[in-house]
């Protein structure tokens, strides 16, 4: 029985840390705010990209400009790769953002993490890969300590 229950937990954790489901690549065609985007796929099909692991500042709320407009900096007009395996409640894609270059890819939740412009949206963090956990962690703590962005703030109030 002991066997079985590792046997199952070691599978759900590989399940969960290998592919990543689906993979769609487009251009960045709107940036709504500082983590969600709009891509443009084949058949001029546009998708709303929800970025996983990361929630930002609202657009009426401290450092919300800030944060779509760094956001826009890196994407817009660019073609990004969206690895995803869900949809949230509104229809949109809630995947990780990579915007590829010569020899690596950009991971851009990972980006806004760093600049202070999100915070690292730990009630999701289970769907993440453990290597994405502890990245954006560090990023968010890292962020902190120097003071980036939104942590400039006393007390910065999440979404």
């Amino acid at each position: 029985m002991r066997l079985r229950l590792r046997l199952a937990s070691i599978w759900l954790c590989l399940a969960l840390s290998t592919a990543p489901g689906e993979v769609l690549q487009g251009k960045v065609v709107s940036v709504a705010d500082g983590d969600t985007i709009t891509v443009l796929i084949a058949d001029k099909i546009q998708e709303r990209i929800r970025l996983q692991g990361i929630d930002a500042p609202e657009k009426r709320q401290a450092f919300g400009n800030v944060s779509k407009e760094h956001l826009a900096g890196l994407v817009f007009g660019k073609t990004v790769r969206v690895e995803y395996r869900k949809r949230d409640m509104y229809g949109r894609i809630v995947g990780k953002v990579l915007l590829d270059g010569r020899d690596t890819s950009v991971d851009i939740c990972l980006e806004q993490l760093r600049a202070g412009l999100a915070w690292f949206y730990r009630y999701y963090e289970k769907e993440l890969s453990e290597q994405d956990r502890s990245a954006y962690a560090e990023a968010e703590t890292g962020a902190k300590a120097a003071k980036r962005g939104l942590w400039k703030d006393a007390s910065p109030t999440p979404p």
